[in-house]
């Protein structure tokens, strides 16, 4: 068998064939991506918690199962997770340094099916503290740096994940969305990302906890990122099942893509609201990928779901549930210090912020009511409709900000303004308030080589939807371009 067939920016399915009909054994095949993270990692910081001698291991009884005739969706294949998915033997830390040495003693629902689909664990990526930042910066393992500019950020929280893909040193990556964490990591590296529907993949197994489910917790969800959309579905396959606990009798059946041809989607372009600052080359990116599926064939008409107006509203619900659901492990008094500093910044949701962060328990409740409006309004929507197209960021990746600055005090330069920072969340919180499938995908680069990207928003629990949509725009527009000092 020889390695030279192949690179480490092959697709993972590629991959996965020519494991399969032994052009290269699964010990090659790791050895390929352990040489481009000694060469490349350095710089980039992406895998912070490395696992090479089980990996070593993991690839030898691959190699091992593949002669037997033995076969796993991932049987062979090196993959990365997000650092704060519980592997059994290694640290999760989410960045903190409270939580530096915790080692988790099980396997989270992800790193389960992974192992158990055959792949190889290479390591785990790194992120901000508490998965709460749109750059992957800590005090336990430094900083990650984008690929296409290392002063600037590849997003976050799965910030390390995106770098290792974008640069050729993993395939496949599983990651975690409520922010944007998933999608904008994607947009800024560009690669590909899933946000799945919000029950399509189990959502816990993350943080230094148990793998124990939260029935009080909503809208955060774990899924794949990838360098092609038909990855994307592979990495989705695999993990998608029943949360801890439902096994015995819950079982998944994602509907087929519901069309197969470009020409055949009803594609809804986003009104972009007048108020959110939006730079100008995306929103240039965004109305010329309309432009290119209309000329494709695609029925493409401007629209969104009944409702959500310019959006404002929707976000104040969105901004409440999420700072309501990210401040619940605060203390009373700290949660206090938080709405203060909320209010005081001034920030355009920054009541809404505040409100979720002093909401009681009946306040959370109406705001999963006002949320299971939005969602009623998604179904009548997807009648007529088969894909909300989108924005996912409000610009492209930016340099690094100082980790000890507040990000409620942080600005972007946006068309030649100073814009708030906080208002990155209005455009993954489209999809992540009522728990829509969304698939981001790259669209090309800006004037001065940083990557484009956009959203897919799909039906609930019609996730092979917006993938497949993704695939076919890939197939006919491009998609993945390796960074310049990657090539």
């Amino acid at each position: 068998m020889t390695a030279t067939r192949l690179d480490t920016f092959a697709p993972a399915t590629a991959m996965l064939r020519a494991l399969r009909s032994r052009e290269i054994s699964a010990v090659e095949l790791l050895d390929l991506h352990l040489d481009r993270v000694a060469r490349c990692n350095p710089a980039l910081n992406a895998i912070v918690i490395p696992d090479f001698d089980n990996a070593r291991n993991a690839a030898q009884a691959a190699d091992a199962a593949l002669a037997r005739g033995e076969a796993g969706a991932l049987l062979g294949l090196p993959i990365t997770l997000k650092e704060s998915m519980n592997v059994r033997g290694l640290r999760t830390t989410v960045g903190m340094v409270e939580t530096a040495d915790w080692v988790s003693s099980e396997d989270g629902p992800i790193g389960a099916s992974v192992r158990s689909a055959g792949a190889v664990l290479i390591g785990k990526t790194n992120v901000p503290p508490l998965l709460s930042d749109w750059q992957s910066n800590n005090p336990v393992f430094g900083r990650t740096n984008n690929p296409w500019d290392l002063e600037r950020t590849p997003g976050g929280s799965t910030g390390g994940g995106a770098a290792a893909l974008a640069a050729g040193l993993t395939p496949l990556e599983y990651g975690s969305d409520i922010g944007g964490s998933i999608r904008v990591p994607a947009a800024f590296c560009g690669v590909y990302g899933h946000k799945p529907s919000e029950t399509a993949i189990p959502r816990s197994g993350q943080f230094p906890v148990p793998p124990a489910p939260n029935a009080a917790t909503a809208m955060g969800v774990q899924g794949p990122l990838a360098r092609s959309a038909e990855d994307l579905e592979l990495g989705f396959d695999v993990a998608a099942g029943p949360e801890v606990g439902e096994h015995v009798a819950w079982r998944l059946q994602i509907p087929a893509a519901r069309h197969e041809r470009l020409a055949s989607f009803r594609v809804a372009a986003l009104p972009l609201p007048n108020w959110l600052p939006i730079d100008d080359e995306v929103r240039a990116a965004f109305e010329r990928r309309a432009d290119e599926l209309s000329r494709a064939g695609a029925s493409v008409t401007t629209a969104a779901p009944s409702g959500f107006g310019d959006l404002r509203r929707h976000h104040e619900i969105y901004q409440s549930l999420l700072t309501a659901l990210m401040m619940a492990r605060v203390p009373a008094e700290g949660r206090a210090g938080v709405a203060a500093a909320q209010r005081a910044s001034g920030g355009e949701f920054a009541e809404a912020a505040a409100r979720g962060t002093e909401a009681s328990a009946a306040e959370y409740i109406e705001l999963h009511r006002q949320r299971e409006l939005c969602r009623a309004a998604y179904r009548d929507f997807f009648r007529e409709w088969d894909i909300l197209l989108a924005p996912i960021t409000i610009a492209p990746a930016f340099p690094h900000f100082p980790p000890e600055e507040s990000q409620l005090q942080r600005r972007l330069q946006i068309n030649g303004r100073s814009v708030e920072y906080m208002l990155q969340l209005v455009l993954p919180g489209i999809a992540t308030l009522s728990g829509q499938p969304a698939t981001a995908f790259p669209v090309g680069l800006t004037r001065s080589g940083l990557p484009l990207g956009l959203q897919a928003i799909g039906p609930y629990l019609e996730d092979r939807t917006p993938i497949r949509f993704a695939a076919l725009m890939e197939r006919e527009f491009g998609g993945f371009r390796r960074p310049p000092a990657y090539e």
